[in-house]
């Protein structure tokens, strides 16, 4: 009988190592659009509520902190981290605010306020301001319109989250700010919860301490019936007797609808200020004085556009 022999004469080569080949992928980025070149001036207005040119010198100012080391790996550039920003204040979509988990929202944030506005200082800016006042209805001596207004947030959590929830059952902060009589915010205060009253936000204020020490002379802060009278704060009358009262008090209140004009316009521009935000306390408050500033550069420019919103 014949035998076979079954020996496996291809081990050698199954034993033998299979060379891997790995052939890695090329990354492909995706290119931006660019709002800023494809939008014409009215379509990028409505959607990022500057212009062009208030966009582009907002970008001069705060280039050097926003811009990435790199543009290695598809980094954002300055000019997208900057209307990306504005598109989130504009619109407070959620969706739009995930950025904000790669840091654009409160990077961006932050270079904003870095150039901080502040009181008029000067002997000439505080004259000038006092009498931009006094021709809106003869109220002598005044360099600012005082008040408070909610701004919505998210609950912050923790034990101490109710003192967040304002009279109208709402999570905010109670922001404190002094407007001038072209409706530009001269001093923000954003860090009070929104229970907070706005007499106990102005006592424990630098600007109080600042007007308590004559730091402004003889000039006035006016305010509304939520705050109390002091040397250099005055408040309308509860109760009138003579026409010289009713006098006084009229042109108070006109005096002082400056500032209750200044919220409308700015919180109509930045609608994320009355929508709500979802994001960090820190960024919160960034994001209120950002919004402040960037109020403030298109009243600087002098834009036409922002006359709509009014």
């Amino acid at each position: 009988m014949d035998h076979f022999d079954t020996t496996d004469t291809s081990s050698t080569t199954s034993s033998s190592e299979e060379e891997v080949i790995v052939v890695k992928r090329r990354k492909i980025y995706k290119e931006r659009k660019n709002d800023f070149e494809l939008l014409d001036e009215l379509e990028f207005f409505n959607r990022f509520r500057l212009t062009k040119q208030t966009v582009e010198n907002i970008l001069q100012q705060i280039d050097p902190m926003i811009r990435l080391p790199t543009n290695r790996g598809g980094c954002i550039s300055p000019m997208h981290q900057l209307v990306l920003t504005l598109r989130f204040y504009a619109l407070g979509d959620m969706q739009v605010a995930v950025a904000d988990f790669v840091g654009t929202i409160p990077k961006v944030s932050t270079a904003i306020v870095s150039p901080h506005q502040q009181m008029p200082t000067t002997r000439e800016e505080i004259e000038r301001t006092a009498e931009q006042f006094y021709n809106i209805a003869s109220f002598p001596r005044v360099i600012g319109a005082m008040d408070c207004t909610l701004i919505r947030i998210d609950s912050p959590g923790g034990d101490d989250a109710d003192i967040f929830r304002c009279r109208k059952s709402y999570f905010a902060l109670n922001v404190q700010i002094v407007s001038d009589s072209k409706l530009k915010i001269r001093n923000i205060l954003a860090r009070w919860p929104g229970s907070a009253h706005d007499q106990t936000i102005s006592n424990n204020s630098s600007l109080q301490q600042a007007f308590g020490n004559r730091n402004f002379g003889k000039y006035l802060l006016i305010g509304d019936s939520g705050y109390s009278v002091q040397p250099y704060l005055m408040t309308k009358l509860q109760q009138t007797r003579t026409a010289a009262e009713n006098l006084y008090n009229e042109s108070i209140i006109r005096t002082r609808n400056t500032v209750e004009r200044q919220y409308g316009v700015w919180k109509r521009r930045f609608p994320i200020l009355r929508l709500g935000m979802r994001m960090k306390f820190e960024t919160v408050m960034n994001v209120i004085v950002a919004t402040a500033i960037l109020h403030n550069i298109v009243l600087d420019m002098n834009e036409e556009d922002s006359r709509r919103l009014e």
